[in-house]
């Protein structure tokens, strides 16, 4: 009788044997026969792979129709027993074979692409929400009209980390009042280790200390819970590197204080860009088409350096990591349903210094940021809060802040922290004006 066909597929990897044989035999092939095919197959020691090898085996007269495979699973796979059932329909064993590994293919690649469409559908798949819900675009509102801003002043504070090249002009830039409010300035030292808070203090500005560096999303939420510390009717930011002018800060204030917007974003991509690298505009333009699409808006700049905030926004904001706060503070105040609107701006590309921005330090941070802010528990409560009554909790909080003494905060806070600020691990926060040379 003539030798039967067989497909072995075997190795020896790392002291490990993975094989896999398919056998379809006209007679009785014994088990200790195919395994001393098996072992002349894989060789005598580790070290040794080989593949598609192939075995004649000796079949014995006399007996019935047999099939066997040998697998890491054990006996009895599934291309064995579809070859067997075809040779016992009278099919030759190659073309029983190869139509037994396009059918375990073709339910490889379904499963595949079942898997993988089961990750996303129904939402939340198994990678979460990867979108903010349609719902919280608009939360429901309970009729009442928008609270007016405090009678407080408008506060610009500037994150800074060693910019003493430039935080002086920009200090100097700023103006003394906006719409009839008297503009503060705070520079907020993320662990400089120059001369920025001196500069800073020299220039006119208080300089708020939070000791070690603790990145750019830490010092913009310190300059949050300072702003609304002072009554701010209005808070605004931007860099301390001299890419934002400060001159332009009624155009980010007036829609808050006219009560037409809670959140304002400077947008350089419809204002003026007087010089910007093109790997970076490209970047810029990117991720903001992704952060459009995931935030369910209509944006343009989503990694803007100069925003500004409603005292009510600026309560309820929760800027979830230390690293940078661009995109997570505009899908959290989106959540929560305050008003967002953009505002042209003019932007000069930094001429001194260099920007923290790594593009896949950034990325490695910011995408499970966002992930995170997406998939967070107070995200997904947050929804449930008609608007009105997030805006009046966010004034209560304020007021009731307004009225204790600086140096006292509920949970042992520092003195000049308040609550909103008193996190773990953030260092310290004590807020004190750095002495000057005119002092």
């Amino acid at each position: 009788m003539e030798p039967a066909t067989t497909l072995l597929t075997a190795g020896w990897c790392r002291h490990r044997v993975i094989a896999q044989a398919a056998i379809a035999t006209l007679g009785y092939l014994s088990p200790v026969d195919l395994l001393d095919q098996l072992q002349l197959a894989l060789g005598p020691g580790p070290g040794r792979c080989r593949t598609s090898l192939p075995i004649q085996v000796r079949a014995l007269p006399g007996k019935d129709l047999a099939a066997l495979a040998v697998a890491p699973g054990g006996l009895g796979t599934y291309e064995a027993a579809a070859v067997a059932a075809y040779l016992m329909l009278g099919h030759r064993p190659g073309p029983a074979l190869a139509a037994a590994l396009a059918a375990h293919a073709a339910k490889t690649a379904y499963a595949l692409a079942a898997g993988a469409l089961a990750l996303v559908v129904p939402a939340p798949g198994a990678l979460g929400h990867l979108r903010l819900r349609p719902a919280s675009r608009q939360v429901e509102d309970s009729g009442m009209p928008p609270p007016q801003p405090v009678d407080g002043p408008v506060v610009l504070f500037l994150p800074a980390h060693n910019e003493e090249a430039t935080v002086t002009g920009v200090v100097a830039r700023m103006p003394s009042s906006v719409c009839g409010r008297p503009v503060r300035c705070l520079v907020v030292d993320d662990g400089s280790t120059d001369a920025t808070a001196q500069l800073a203090a020299a220039a006119g500005a208080q300089v708020v200390a939070m000791g070690d560096n603790q990145g750019l999303g830490a010092a913009v939420r310190r300059g949050l819970a300072e702003a609304l510390d002072r009554r701010a009717a209005a808070v605004a930011f931007c860099d301390a590197d001299g890419e934002y002018d400060p001159a332009e800060l009624e155009r980010l204030v007036v829609p808050i204080l006219e009560g037409r917007a809670d959140y304002v974003v400077g947008s350089r991509f419809t204002g003026t860009i007087q010089h910007m690298l093109a790997r970076r505009r490209l970047g810029n333009q990117l991720l903001t088409r992704i952060l459009a699409f995931i935030a369910r808006t209509p944006i343009s700049d989503g990694q803007s350096g100069y925003r500004a905030l409603s005292c009510t926004a600026a309560s309820a904001a929760v800027i979830g990591h230390d690293y940078n706060y661009a995109q997570v503070l505009t899908l959290d105040l989106l959540a929560k349903g305050y008003r967002y609107q953009e505002v042209p701006i003019t932007y000069h590309y930094r001429t001194t210094g260099r920007s923290f921005v790594r593009p896949l330090g950034y990325l490695r941070r910011v995408i499970p940021a966002v992930w995170r802010e997406l998939n967070s528990q107070n995200h997904l409560a947050g929804l449930a809060l008609p608007r009105a009554k997030l805006a009046a909790h966010a004034v209560s909080a304020a007021v009731e802040r307004s009225r204790r003494p600086r140096g006292m905060r509920p949970g042992g806070a520092q003195a000049g922290l308040p609550a909103v600020a008193n996190r773990p691990g953030q260092g310290d926060h004590r807020l004190h004006k750095l002495p000057t040379d005119n002092t």
